[in-house]
């Protein structure tokens, strides 16, 4: 047996089904708790988790054979990644899983904004019909400003190339990566040519409400904002204020910096939000297809094969 991995979230069966042909002895437990788990993580070598709890020191004080952790989703913000690095324990995960779902949600997110998609919908159920009041507007000609491009920003540039867009392009830790779907540009171009804004970078210390009023105060032209990524990326009253004055014509946010209910609506900005009629929302979702179920699984599997 080459050793024993603990599944505690729900991953598409692919994973566990090549895990055991490379070896493992694959446990698949997607109810079990942390409280469960800090019982019986003694006795294994990896543990595969998408969401469900924090992966931290504890956890990994508990674990003394533990040589990995499988990540089945894009970002690590849930483990303690300097931990486990001091730790010697390998942190997999599978951005190329979910890039395609992201980047086509983005998208429509964006054209829906863009053509008043909702705000026609309720008012056509409620029998108003408002033509004028419900013109849209065009991406071709717009310029797309995209900060992160990594597998997702990198995506969402190519889905948008058959638009007629111009996509740029900002990456603090990259350089030369302009393509054929985008240019590498600096946050400065950003601010200052941008008619689209999508984030597709990881939750920081440094990103942790990047995107904030005074932030928002240097964009030159009135834009679309786009939030993929992580919702505490993000002050959300920011959002509503730049609705509120025009600086954004429409926020479409599947993440946000309070998750779930009911602690989503104990926030003193989401009456507002959920009232406005130029924010779409969705429950963070964007990567989270019945296609990218099983591609992420994959992508992990593969991995797991170089640990």
């Amino acid at each position: 047996m080459k050793g024993k991995i603990l599944i505690v979230d729900d991953l598409h069966p692919v994973f566990k089904d090549r895990a055991e042909a490379m070896g493992y002895q694959v446990d698949d437990l997607p109810k079990i708790t942390r409280t469960e788990t800090l019982a019986i993580i003694a006795g294994y070598d990896g543990i595969a988790v998408r969401t469900k709890f924090r992966i931290d020191k504890a956890l990994m004080d508990a674990a003394p054979e533990l040589k990995f952790v499988a990540r089945a989703g894009a970002g690590l913000d849930n483990i303690d990644e300097q931990y486990a690095g001091e730790k010697g324990i390998r942190l997999i995960n599978a951005p190329e899983g979910n890039r395609d779902a992201v980047a086509e949600h983005a998208t429509g997110m964006l054209l829906s904004l863009m053509n008043n998609h909702r705000k026609a919908d309720i008012e056509i159920r409620n029998g108003i019909w408002d033509r004028e009041g419900n013109r849209g507007w065009e991406l071709k000609g717009k310029t797309v400003g995209i900060i992160g491009y990594g597998f997702m920003g990198s995506s969402l540039a190519q889905k948008l190339s058959g638009f007629g867009v111009k996509v740029i392009a900002y990456d603090k830790y990259k350089t030369g990566f302009s393509d054929a779907y985008a240019r590498e540009c600096s946050m400065e171009e950003i601010v200052k040519y941008s008619d689209v804004l999508s984030l597709h970078i990881p939750l920081t210390a440094e990103t942790r409400q990047m995107v904030n009023q005074e932030y928002l105060h240097h964009f030159k032209k009135n834009i679309f904002f786009i939030n993929t990524a992580r919702g505490e990326v993000v002050n959300t009253k920011a959002i509503l204020e730049a609705i509120r004055t025009g600086k954004i014509l429409g926020a479409g946010l599947d993440v946000l910096e309070a998750e779930k209910f009911p602690n989503l609506a104990e926030q003193d900005w989401y009456t507002e939000l959920k009232e406005s009629p130029k924010v779409i929302l969705t429950p963070h979702v964007a990567g989270w297809t019945f296609d990218s179920y099983r591609k992420i699984s994959e992508v992990l599997a593969d991995k797991l094969e170089q640990v």
